[in-house]
């Protein structure tokens, strides 16, 4: 597999930047050919996308754009040859696309309308934005013009304020790209200071997040929330690791949290493990009170104040079961409940298991979030029992059980979701590219995001929905292979023993 930590050639280097600045333009270029332009209805078909105005013009820019970009940022997985390179890489592949229309998701628009109705003094938590009478419905994606928020009152505070401020749709969409790009810019402000409390090169985990086609195509051109929430959520967990057992340090991380679960909910499962990161000393049960005590009041209290001050209340925390609406095969848990159905529809049946098959993967998430939580517990006692050894060393090592918890509770979330939208495979991206040390364990979070990056077409077609039956079928078979090979590890692991 090659020598991770070895420098990269600058011949190389410079190649990876300037073929993925070419897939950055030739995906811009799609975008405005063919893209989720607010004057281009949302098409339901791929024959629709081929034969509009510029059809296959556009999906060519996208094919190749998007092998160009991805091909580059896998190829320097390893990590950049400096964080500077890397920053000012990303950076240069981000600029074309800044002046893309929204590309690969029609989200912003929802969003958009979301805000509008705040405005007009409905809740967007009770009502859908056609309800409403949104006078940009039309450039929603069908799905969702009946479906009331799934986001938290600071990102529909945002969203109105956008509304307000921009003068109509393009000034609204111009604004929420700039929330987005400061939530993208806060992010990067955090990675090297979370790299180093971890002992990771700052470099691969600067290169690993920012570079990501999925951050620039989603977060930057797509102007998604979840760029504002992981900055936030980044944020709060800089604080806390970088200022352990300081009494300022546990409220400005309380209310970053609190604001991350106010845009996006999907940062909540961060909390147990920045109580973790709270404690500055011994991790017993006293100190887990008192120290992650004062923080989830921190955090809880900024949730209600916001709620309150928008007048919005809690009605949002309801408008989160309307996100899983759409059923699409990259979901496992939704995958296998398609397999289900087709085993049953054969057998002369109507099993309609994808709801089930979905309860039982939330069942599953509770479980594996209880188990990960309890797991670093147990090895933060098992370190303040050995002893502290060097003070740094051990400062590191209590940082990176708690980031690495956190990171893999994210990612069993986007795993065991009823839903998943390409975009948030950047969630457990952010933060295991900060913890995970061998280099050659990157792949394992790397490869999805590359699979992730070609799911979505410059309009925000979703190729999963035209590819339900190969791709269910292919998912719940490496369900399958991965629970078979988990139970093989683990009953050589008891033989061991």
């Amino acid at each position: 597999m090659g020598e991770p930590d070895a420098p990269v050639r600058p011949v190389a280097a410079d190649l990876a930047r300037y073929a993925g600045l070419a897939g950055a333009a030739l995906l811009t270029a799609a975008g405005w050919l063919g893209g989720a332009r607010p004057d281009a209805p949302p098409r339901t078909t791929l024959a629709g996308l081929w034969q509009a105005p510029h059809g296959p013009v556009t999906l060519g820019c996208w094919l190749v754009g998007t092998v160009l970009l991805v091909g580059a940022w896998w190829s320097l997985r390893w990590g950049a040859p400096s964080s500077r390179w890397a920053y000012l890489t990303a950076g240069l592949w981000a600029l074309p696309l800044l002046a893309a229309p929204p590309l690969g998701s029609r989200d912003v628009y929802s969003y958009v309308c979301q805000g509008w109705t705040w405005t007009e003094g409905a809740s967007p938590y009770r009502v859908g934005v056609a309800a409403a009478g949104c006078p940009w419905t039309d450039s929603v994606s069908p799905i969702w013009r009946d479906t009331p928020a799934p986001y938290g009152p600071f990102f529909v505070l945002l969203a109105g304020l956008a509304v307000l401020a921009g003068g109509g749709l393009v000034g609204a969409i111009v604004l929420l790209r700039v929330v987005a790009v400061a939530g993208v810019l806060l992010v990067a402000s955090c990675l090297p200071g979370l790299a180093r409390a971890a002992g990771v090169p700052a470099r691969r985990a600067v290169w690993l997040v920012l570079a990501c086609p999925l951050v620039g195509v989603h977060l930057v051109a797509g102007a998604h929330n979840d760029a504002l929430a992981l900055g936030l959520m980044l944020a709060g967990l800089l604080v806390l690791v970088g200022r352990p057992g300081r009494l300022r340090a546990l409220p400005v991380a309380g209310v970053l949290l609190g604001l991350a679960v106010a845009v996006k909910a999907t940062a909540v499962v961060v909390l147990p493990f920045a109580a973790l990161a709270a404690v500055p000393g011994r991790h017993t049960w006293r100190a887990l009170v008192r120290d992650g005590g004062r923080l989830a009041a921190v955090v809880l209290g900024t949730l209600l104040v916001v709620s309150l001050a928008t007048g919005l209340g809690v009605g949002w925390v309801a408008g989160l079961g309307h996100s899983a609406d759409s059923q699409q095969w990259t979901s496992p848990p939704t995958a296998v409940g398609f397999v289900v159905d087709y085993v049953g529809g054969l057998a002369g049946r109507h099993p309609h298991a994808v709801p089930v098959t979905r309860a039982v993967g939330l069942v599953l998430l509770v479980g594996v979030l209880v188990a990960l939580w309890w797991r670093a517990w147990t090895a933060l006692r098992r370190r303040d029992d050995a002893g502290p050894g060097t003070a740094r060393p051990a400062e590191t090592a209590r940082i990176r059980v708690a980031l690495l918890g956190a990171g893999l509770a994210l990612a069993a979330t986007v795993l065991l979701a009823p839903v998943f939208h390409p975009w948030y495979a950047i969630w457990p991206l952010a933060l295991l590219a900060v913890v995970v040390t061998p280099p050659a364990r990157t792949v394992w979070f790397v490869a999805p995001c590359v699979v992730a990056s070609v799911l979505t077409l410059p309009d925000g077609t979703n190729l999963a929905r035209f590819t339900k039956a190969p791709g269910a079928v292919l998912m719940t078979a490496l369900v399958v292979t991965v629970l078979v090979a988990g139970v093989r590890a683990g009953l050589r692991r008891r033989k061991v023993a």
